[in-house]
């Protein structure tokens, strides 16, 4: 098992804590995983009731996917090694969705990217006063992925696209109004819940442990929200934002000018298939791949992390234009991927 997390069984609960505090919880490959083998096994186990899966240090839950060796393969031409990364780390993301025990998550502080799809598919999801949850990914070049497209898809009205495409940050109240978590409880009565669950093996004690949600800053925008980002492309956001005088669209448009046009674009029509196509966790998954398998050699994601994370210029050079991207690259980045679609098998 790899150092930076700890997996053991704890009365009735089989227990996962990430245990990099320093690197904000960042997921690597090794604990993805270590954390589907611990899965496995659970499923069938009779000693446990129930999953518990939270993280050392107060900053985060998991701001993310460790992307750094996934940088450096691609700009040496090993586009094989994210590949692989993805498609584990996304089968994982299923078996989470679809685990047939209770999966409590504890997200306090950043629970961003890989984090939200360690955390935000499970049966319970707790926050607490520092949770910011957020899918940021078109700012590396990437799209909401790790299941998340299925999220925005579901959260309400058009929220999804609007969460999607600026990566906006959503506090505890935001995330319960969005649907990326589901009870809120001060971080300070978090042990004894746990102890509670360990003990008993009882989730039901989640809902009554729980405290009131705090206001949403989020719902209170709704309305503009759905007005703003209802329409058919990227475009057609971005014309509406620019077209309207209110804080909520200035502000949109000030990320989204940041952010690659092409992941923008296809994050919309990510969203638009799954919502008219009712799809579930496998359906989002397949479709995110078609554009992860892509990302490196034909997308701007190398160009997103030189810029973002490894000179922290802040100045990428993006393929397209806001306003001029093809209809065609939107295609080309989301077709079908043939003999190397995603698969859910574990030998695969």
């Amino acid at each position: 098992m790899t150092d930076d997390i700890n997996i053991r069984k704890d009365g009735r609960a089989g227990r996962i804590t990430l245990t990099r505090p320093k690197a904000l919880n960042a997921l690597g490959y090794d604990m993805c995983l270590a954390i589907e083998d611990a899965l496995d096994n659970w499923a069938t186990d009779d000693d446990i009731d129930l999953i518990i899966i939270d993280a050392e240090g107060d900053k985060a839950f998991c701001a993310g996917g460790d992307i750094q060796k996934l940088y450096e393969a691609g700009r040496a031409g090993d586009f094989t090694y994210g590949r692989r990364f993805w498609r584990d780390e996304y089968r994982l993301n299923a078996k989470i969705a679809e685990y047939p025990k209770p999966y409590v998550a504890f997200l306090q502080g950043f629970t961003m990217g890989g984090g939200v799809g360690m955390g935000c598919h499970g049966s319970h999801r707790i926050v607490c006063d520092s949770s910011q949850i957020a899918m940021p990914e078109c700012s590396i070049g990437l799209v909401p992925d790790v299941g998340g497209s299925l999220l925005l898809t579901r959260a309400p009205g058009r929220m999804g696209e609007y969460l999607g495409l600026t990566g906006a940050r959503m506090g505890p109240g935001d995330a319960i109004h969005a649907g990326f978590a589901d009870h809120y409880l001060p971080q300070e009565a978090w042990d004894e819940l746990k102890a509670q669950l360990i003990d008993t093996g009882d989730a039901k004690l989640i809902e009554t442990s729980a405290a009131p949600a705090p206001d949403s800053p989020l719902a209170a925008q709704q309305h503009d929200i759905d007005a703003l980002f209802n329409g058919k492309h990227l475009s057609d956001i971005v014309t509406a934002l620019e077209a309207d005088a209110g804080d909520v669209a200035a502000s949109a448009l000030k990320a989204i000018r940041r952010n690659a046009p092409l992941s923008m674009a296809c994050t919309v029509e990510m969203i638009h298939r799954l919502r008219d196509a009712t799809a579930d966790i496998r359906d989002a998954l397949d479709l995110e791949y078609r554009f992860t398998h892509r990302a490196m050699e034909q997308g701007d994601f190398l160009e997103g992390v030189r810029a973002q994370i490894i000179d922290k210029d802040r100045q990428p050079k993006w393929q397209h234009e806001l306003i001029a991207l093809p209809d065609m690259a939107v295609n080309q980045m989301l077709d079908p991927l043939g003999a190397d679609a995603l698969t859910f098998d574990k030998e695969g």
